[in-house]
């Protein structure tokens, strides 16, 4: 039994797909279908590691448990890294398999992946009910349509239907609906089955009439209008959702719980990744995350994070261009926190040996932690579990840098006491493991460390809990789907595939 399917598009990147993706996944899982996410490739320096060991986007991990399944490398078998503006690491069911240029994934290498790509869409409709699969960018891209694996490429070929996801708090939202289906080419055109518009403020009776000329011009209804949703900390792909230098708050918190609030400062250096791993900070009642890119910024921080990164050194070059570098040795000397996490451990170690990634050769490193640094061509992949400051902590690894410590204390360890990962030095710590900041009851006992080594007066919640905020907040998704979209007609188009005697809007495909 082959289960039905739905591609969800966008007009523009950061249109809404991923939110939409997973709003619809967990509506559909809610009344009790069995549903899985999918997206043929995606760029992104934001991934996770299956329970198998595979890396994909932390995307369609998050869209993997709003349908509470198990995320596997079959729901996103192409993953591009970006390493500069014009290369990029291809990483194929979960394991890399070269460094591409741009030209040189499009002109070739991109149309190889296209056979795998569907077999994996086929083998998830062979066992769930529904699979949502999510676009890239704009499946209007006329440059690229011939090599497309993601967007219209795979819609074609599997027959799905196409729900296009514009946003309206851009504005130009109609424009972008009608131009990305005029410029599509007639047998495109046959899927796309309509619209849904996101992030929509206002009466939305002033939009209606709007809606029925859009149908009027392109014969395509609107299957929703979603109105915009503040406080929705849900894992994105390629891009900040705060502007740099923008407070992160995921939801409406409670007030701190102690005297004082935590500043939590997160250096952005080139080629960020991972950088949801301060989002459970952020959760904190009383902690206040900012991104910053300018020394004087880490002065009234009381913990200053250096995130994971795809150019390790090419971050330690940024941070030292911009008087960070500095600015983290008189936080070490004096004796104030700083967290380095995979990319950023890194940087804080001794030197650095890289002939894989930058292919730089030795480099010094900010010597604030006794580590040696060794990238490998192999990379590291693994869900590891341990234990730090007294509690159980959880995490996952991505990673070609191989770190040998040469002193300190150990920060992971089993619970033999024998170090897993990581070290610290006075108040600075050191890890590889993503993620690790989502086990509640370590996070309580590091924000604690934190707040005693600035002498604040902080106390942690002792009732936060990250995995119910996201569970909440993957909830408040589907209901935004079940309330303000048309969900008798999404399940008939997931059942029944396009509607037929979709007119063509001229002129298509140039």
């Amino acid at each position: 039994m082959r289960g039905g399917g739905l591609l969800v598009a966008g007009t523009t990147s950061d249109a809404g797909k991923s939110v939409v993706t997973a709003g619809i996944c967990r509506w559909l899982v809610r009344k009790g279908l069995k549903v899985a996410p999918f997206k043929g490739q995606n760029m992104s320096l934001n991934s996770f590691v299956t329970r198998e060991g595979a890396e994909i986007g932390r995307a369609q991990a998050m869209q993997a448990q709003a349908a509470r399944v198990e995320p596997t490398a079959l729901m996103n078998p192409v993953l591009l890294k970006p390493g500069s503006d014009r290369s990029s690491q291809v990483v194929l069911m979960g394991r890399p398999v070269g460094e591409l240029s741009a030209r040189g994934y499009h002109g070739g290498r991109q149309k190889e992946l296209f056979e795998p790509v569907l077999a994996c869409l086929e083998e998830l409709r062979s066992t769930y009910d529904a699979v949502i699969c999510e676009g890239a960018g704009s499946p209007a891209e006329i440059n690229l349509r011939r090599t497309d694996i993601v967007n219209m490429g795979i819609a074609r070929a599997a027959q799905l239907p196409v729900v296009v996801v514009g946003d309206i708090d851009r504005g130009g939202v109609f424009a972008q609906f009608f131009g990305t289906t005029a410029l599509l080419a007639p047998e495109d055109q046959r899927l796309i089955a309509g619209y849904l518009v996101n992030k929509f403020r206002g009466d939305v009776t002033l939009l209606e009439p709007g809606l029925d000329m859009l149908h009027g011009l392109t014969g395509r209804r609107t299957f929703g209008v979603l109105p915009y949703a503040h406080g929705l900390g849900i894992d994105e792909e390629d891009g900040l959702r705060v502007s740099l230098r923008g407070a992160v708050r995921e939801s409406v918190v409670a007030p701190p719980v102690g005297e004082d609030v935590l500043r939590v400062a997160v250096c952005a250096v080139p080629l960020m990744s991972n950088f949801t791993d301060v989002d459970a900070l952020a959760a904190e009642p009383g902690v206040v995350v900012r991104f910053v890119d300018r020394a004087e910024e880490l002065v009234d921080a009381d913990l200053v994070v250096v995130p994971g990164t795809r150019g390790t050194v090419k971050a330690l070059a940024w941070l030292r261009e911009r008087g960070l570098a500095d600015a983290l040795a008189r936080r070490a000397a004096e004796g104030r926190p700083v967290l380095g996490i995979c990319g950023g451990f890194q940087a804080l170690s001794e030197h650095i040996d890289d002939e894989v990634e930058s292919k730089a050769g030795s480099v010094a490193g900010l010597g604030l932690l006794p580590v040696r640094v060794r990238f490998a061509v192999e990379k590291t992949l693994a869900r590891p579990v341990g234990e730090a400051l007294g509690e159980r902590v959880e995490g996952y690894e991505i990673h070609h840098g191989v770190a040998d410590v040469r002193g300190g204390d150990a920060f992971m360890s089993d619970d033999k006491g024998n170090s897993l990962d990581g070290c610290r030095v006075g108040a600075v710590w050191g890890t590889h493991w993503h993620g690790s900041l989502e086990s509640d009851g370590f996070r309580r006992a590091f924000l604690r460390e934190v707040a005693a080594a600035a002498g604040r007066r902080f106390v942690p919640a002792p009732d936060t809990s990250f995995g119910a905020l996201r569970e909440d907040q993957l909830d408040r998704l589907g209901d935004l789907i079940e309330e303000h979209a048309d969900t008798d007609a999404l399940l008939r188009l997931i059942e029944s595939g396009p509607p037929e005697g979709l007119p063509f809007v001229p002129p298509g495909a140039p």
